[in-house]
This record gives C-alpha cells, structure tokens and sequence, in this order.
C-alpha cells in the first residue's frame, strides 16, 4: 500500500530593510541590522502572516533575517529555527560594495548551483519535518529565487523587504501557491 504524501506549504518571507538594502549594497553574508523601517516591514508581516496560522518558522542565521523572523514569531508565540543552509549567497569580494564599484570585477563568490543545492536541501528538509502543515521561513532574496527557479523554472524579480512568495512542497517537488 503506497503511502500518502502531504503537500507542506512554505511561506517564504525575505528580511526587512537594512541601511546597505537602502544604499544599494551587496550583503552576501554580511551581518548588518535591520534599520527602523526593516523592523516597521517586520511586524507588518506578522500582521499579514498570523491569518496563514504557520505552525513553525524558520530562518537564515544571518542578523537580517534572524531579527526579522524573531519579530513575527514572536506575534505567533513561537520559536525561530535558524538555518546557515537559507542564508543568502556568498558575494565574495564584491561584499559590502554597490554595483557601481564592482563594475568589471569577476565574479568570485559562491555558484548559483551551489547556494541552489544547499537551499532547496533545506527547504526539503523543513517540509519533511512540517508534513501537511504552513511553516514560515525568513530568508534572502537570492534564497527566494532559488525556491523560485525549482518552482517556476526561472526566477521572479527580487521580492521587496518583507515580501512573501508561497511555494507548496510535495515530495520533494516545488510548485507555486496561487
């Protein structure tokens, strides 16, 4: 007798606004903080994700992310489990940098492909342990695109600070939520 697979809803939410989003910065891995208006975009997506009723959120171990994550768990009364593998994609040299000043440089951080295995692993992983259930996970833009690629084919237009996008995961596989 085959055993019935159960479709785990992910709410997949990138931080808010940090000073080096405002400015224009490459973060990769960088830590900054999220600035006021971040923390402002954070509770009015908790706002807009307690009617989803998550049963678990997640989130990159990065400040941005992590803090953001915190703000809405906290209005859900629940608990953040971060996760090094949602981080965004390491930037290399051009960390810290605008597109401005890279310019010409070649590239030198991490392959799409390797921020996509270690993403779509993860998501796979907090959809095994969340079956049948709406899990919300606080990431990165480049960490919503990954998602999107595995969904879609193709990635949409970075997701604004605090953007949701709802993607569905049934063994194993990404399907966009409507």
């Amino acid at each position: 007798m085959a055993s019935v697979q159960r479709v785990t809803i992910l709410l997949l939410a990138r931080h808010g606004e940090t000073d080096w989003n405002r400015e224009l910065r490459f973060q990769g891995h960088a830590d900054p903080p999220l600035n006021e208006a971040g923390r402002r975009q954070a509770l009015a997506l908790a706002a807009a994700v307690v009617a989803e009723e998550p049963t678990g959120v997640y989130a990159s171990d990065l400040r941005r992310a992590r803090e953001t994550a915190e703000i809405v768990a906290s209005a859900l009364g629940l608990t953040v489990v971060a996760d090094r593998r949602l981080r965004e994609i390491d930037v290399g040299s051009w960390e810290g940098r605008t597109r401005v000043e890279v310019d010409g440089a070649d590239w030198d951080g991490e392959s799409l492909a390797a921020h996509r295995a270690r993403v779509l692993a993860a998501l796979r992983e907090i959809a095994v342990r969340h079956p049948g259930q709406r899990v919300l996970v606080v990431a990165h833009g480049g960490t919503l695109r990954r998602a999107q690629e595995a969904a879609l084919g193709e990635a949409l237009p970075v997701v604004e600070n605090c953007g949701l996008w709802v993607v569905a995961v049934e063994d194993g596989r990404f399907r966009p939520v409507d």
